[in-house]
């Protein structure tokens, strides 16, 4: 690998910008624009700090922050290395277009159903929605850089959208646009094999370990304004959340 002061530049002291917070960006871009490639490994931290001039707190303070991002891994003994499979973060309410976006991915999607139709049993009781609610349903294929990550299976009530064609693309974006974007939201992350049609979607095989996550999203009133189900493919995509101890102690 060349030297990253010449393939980010190098860091300006005068700069409005914290050292540590130039050096992210440098890194964010380079990653964003494919400069620094999946599974690349970064130099040692006291190289950073000789070659951009600054002290090894400095780099640890940035490379903290982008594997907070799940844009780099430290792996013990070995180093810190660009992220290869994807890190969600399960504690920020985020869209799949906005994580894709953060990690300097490019997101995707392939429609394969938008319907209209009334709630079933199951989605009345976990959304609270009266029988014969309308619904709109949206089903599609994930990509980030082209590669398949995720099925999404989701359920919006028909007041939050003008119309079944308001999502394009984005369906928080739709959403947010029309003051119905959930604010909070509970998940649940739990282990599953791929069917065959989910496996061929997915470009994977029949009985594949994934993971799904059930969402379901609501307003600052308590409404529920989403129900979905993604299957994620486990070797692709990794869970994590910050935990914190209680104040109190225990």
């Amino acid at each position: 690998m060349a030297s990253l002061v010449s393939v980010i530049g190098s860091l300006d002291e005068k700069h409005s910008l914290p050292l540590y917070q130039q050096l992210q960006r440098g890194l964010r871009q380079a990653i964003a624009d494919k400069l620094l490639q999946p599974e690349d490994a970064l130099p040692p931290e006291r190289d950073l700090a000789e070659e951009f001039a600054i002290s090894r707190i400095t780099v640890r303070k940035a490379l903290d922050g982008l594997v907070s991002e799940g844009l780099l891994t430290r792996r013990q003994g070995s180093g810190t290395f660009v992220s290869g499979r994807v890190e969600k973060n399960f504690s920020k309410l985020t869209s799949f277009t906005e994580d894709m976006i953060a990690r300097g991915r490019v997101p995707t999607s392939t429609w394969l159903r938008k319907a209209r139709g009334t709630v079933t049993p199951e989605e009345s009781m976990t959304m609270g929605l009266s029988p014969g609610t309308p619904v709109y349903r949206f089903h599609r294929l994930r990509f980030a850089d082209d590669a398949p990550m995720a099925l999404e299976y989701c359920t919006v009530p028909a007041f939050c959208l003008p119309s079944i064609e308001a999502v394009e693309t984005s369906l928080y974006v739709a959403l947010e646009q029309n003051g119905y974007r959930p604010t909070r939201a509970l998940q649940r992350l739990r282990a599953v094999l791929f069917s065959s049609e989910q496996a061929r979607l997915l470009d994977a095989q029949e009985r594949d370990p994934g993971l799904l996550v059930e969402r379901r999203g609501f307003l600052r009133d308590g409404r529920v304004v989403e129900f979905s189900q993604s299957f994620y493919r486990g070797d692709t995509y990794d869970f994590v959340a910050e935990l914190n101890t209680s104040e109190s102690g225990a």
